[in-house]
């Protein structure tokens, strides 16, 4: 009887490390809520100057679309209406909604 309880704890064991395993990958993603505000890119970042990155689209002298602003770029990931949101380019900080750099790809439609 002794043996048979030592097989069943054994077999849980393995079982529960098994399934923690294979949610571990699963885990960050779960636990990664957004527990700080996100950093505002700067103009005077140095990614931000290499792109020609500026919070108002209106002052990018390279702009040539009067209708590219970050808020219609593919790179941008913030919510429609929002005044600013993550940018992929800029590793997740935030940008201006109504800003502009050479990097700006139209979103599709």
């Amino acid at each position: 009887m002794a043996n048979d309880t030592f097989d069943n704890s054994r077999r849980r064991f393995v079982k529960l490390t098994a399934i923690g395993l294979a949610a571990a990958p699963f885990a960050n993603a779960l636990l990664s809520g957004r527990a700080t505000a996100a950093d505002m890119v700067t103009e005077s970042d140095p990614q931000a100057m290499a792109l020609g990155y500026k919070a108002d689209a209106t002052k990018a002298e390279k702009r040539t679309d009067a209708t590219a602003d970050c808020v219609t770029c593919n790179f941008f990931s913030g919510k429609p209406g929002d005044a600013d949101g993550p940018c992929a380019l800029f590793q997740g900080k935030l940008v201006s909604a109504k800003g502009w750099c050479t990097a700006w790809a139209k979103k599709p439609a």
